[in-house]
């Protein structure tokens, strides 16, 4: 199990660089996060034994679980959807939050991290497909009205980018549009409103290289690198 993940996270950080170069990207310039949804603290140990130190998660409750038992130089992220009366479970427990689905729970965030005294890095959610069965902001809300003027007034969160999770495809590139749409929504609000958006966290397993190729700064890569999740 050791040598698989090792194996495959090397064969990963191996087609990002290679994504990047396609690109004419900078070298280095993505980050790769390993989501470890469902995957026991054993095999996370694993992973970060090969040299994997970020870790994205879900669910809060695997947080609380996984969090103090393991090595405490891993950074951890939490990709899934948010609800207000978990914001204060969650705030010491991840540097970065990817997905903030509304200015509710935008504000909550804020107000719990200034009562705990940290500070933390977060992403918009952008409905970029407009999926139903998704969450985020809708692409107008963010390209016309005031969520970005909104995020002005915060006093304890970094506002990194954006994040999004494609309508379903069976190929990458069926997914490229809705990145590249994603990069393009951050052009226009930052032309808008001079708020720099330098993150995009975007793209998974079956398609990150053409989310990087599109502009992606973050990867969330799960099944790639610990295979198929345990049920």
């Amino acid at each position: 199990m050791i040598n698989a993940i090792a194996q495959n996270l090397k064969i990963t950080r191996e087609r990002i660089v290679a994504a990047e170069k396609r690109a004419a990207r900078m070298p280095g310039s993505v980050e790769l996060l390993a989501v470890s949804k469902k995957w026991s603290a054993e095999v996370i140990a694993e992973a970060a034994a090969a040299g994997q130190l970020a870790f994205g998660e879900n669910r809060v409750q695997e947080l609380v679980a996984k969090v103090p038992v393991l090595a405490p130089d891993l950074r951890w992220h939490l990709i899934g959807h948010l609800q207000k009366n978990k914001v204060k479970k969650v705030l010491p427990l991840v540097g970065d939050i990817h997905s903030i689905d509304s200015l509710s729970v935008l504000r909550a965030v804020d107000r719990e991290a200034g009562k705990i005294g940290v500070r933390r890095r977060i992403f918009l959610q952008v409905n970029i497909g407009e999926d139903p069965a998704k969450h985020g902001f809708q692409a107008e809300e963010l390209a016309e009205n005031g969520v970005l003027e909104a995020c002005d007034g915060l006093e304890n969160l970094d506002l990194a980018g954006l994040m999004t999770i494609p309508p379903f495809s069976e190929t990458a590139e069926g997914a490229r549009r809705y990145f590249a749409a994603l990069r393009e929504l951050r052009d226009k609000v930052t032309a808008r409103t001079g708020t720099a958006l330098p993150g995009l966290s975007m793209g998974m397993s079956g398609d990150y290289e053409v989310a990087i190729e599109e502009g992606a700064t973050v990867v969330r890569v799960g099944s790639s690198i610990f295979g198929q999740r345990p049920r």
